[in-house]
């Protein structure tokens, strides 16, 4: 695989936030090689048109909007550092959100002819970075403290097809619901153009519903879960930049809009 084909790739390593986490898992099975540094500027819009209450289907709607910032920089070829901090905008509600930082680790890589098998551990830290508000439905978040843990298996062809899967824990400090996340995903990367379609789930370990007892209800204990399908394109503008788009849709879940994301931005890498 050559080395703009391995810049490349890097370029997909998108995040796409929203009110109950992040699509596409929390790390990309692709690497960026020592001392490069990629930056990732997107932009989204979610238009939920209903509301989980539990896991039963009410017509509450809300509109999302999402400015973030994505990097990720090679420390050596089998060790990463990425960070992210998204801005968003819902009704009144508005400022920064929660900010992340991972460190992702290739601890094995078998080659063979067909392609090669990737084992990746990751382990990172999330928290709130304003003092938004909590207490309705257009909320920023939960003002959660979140203590990481990914493995993630990658197999690619020499083609460019691609599949992987990545899982792990959420530790939610204080009074979040802790949560087991699981991420599929599929594609093809190549010189010319990226793409992928996934499949992301999250399970929330106990928490409250809304409209639930006790009242008043801490928005804090609200236990989110979900199903989530989506994909990326990608393409080149140069060998050091590129654009995306990354339509999702949340299926079905429980304390979570529903509704259609779509994501766009522009990578470059420094």
């Amino acid at each position: 695989m050559s080395k703009h084909f391995m810049q490349f790739c890097i370029f997909v390593s998108i995040f796409c936030y929203s009110y109950s986490g992040m699509a596409q898992g929390v790390i990309s099975g692709f690497y960026n090689q020592k001392g490069k540094a990629t930056l990732v500027l997107g932009a989204g819009f979610e238009d939920s048109k209903n509301y989980f209450i539990g896991s039963e289907k009410s017509d509450l709607s809300r509109n999302l909007y999402s400015i973030s910032i994505f990097g990720i920089y090679g420390i050596n070829d089998r060790l990463n550092v990425q960070a992210s901090l998204p801005y968003l905008s819902s009704g009144e509600q508005n400022g920064l959100q929660d900010a992340q930082i991972i460190i992702k680790y290739r601890a094995i890589q078998l080659q063979r002819k067909a392609g090669k098998l990737e084992v990746s551990f990751a382990t990172g830290f999330s928290s709130n970075v304003s003092d938004y508000r909590i207490g309705g439905l257009n909320d920023l978040g939960q003002q959660a403290k979140i203590l990481e843990t990914r493995a993630l298996l990658h197999y690619q062809k020499k083609s460019g097809w691609f599949a992987n899967v990545q899982s792990g824990f959420s530790f939610k400090f204080e009074e979040v619901p802790n949560s087991f996340p699981f991420t599929f995903k599929f594609g093809k990367a190549s010189t010319k153009s990226y793409f992928d379609f996934w499949y992301d789930f999250q399970y929330a370990f106990g928490g409250i519903d809304y409209r639930g007892t006790p009242r008043p209800q801490n928005f804090r204990e609200f236990g989110v879960t979900y199903h989530k399908i989506g994909g990326t394109y990608h393409f080149p503008l140069s060998k050091k930049s590129g654009i995306y788009i990354a339509p999702s849709y949340v299926i079905a879940g429980r304390n979570v809009f529903q509704g259609f994301a779509y994501h766009a931005g522009f990578t470059y890498q420094l």
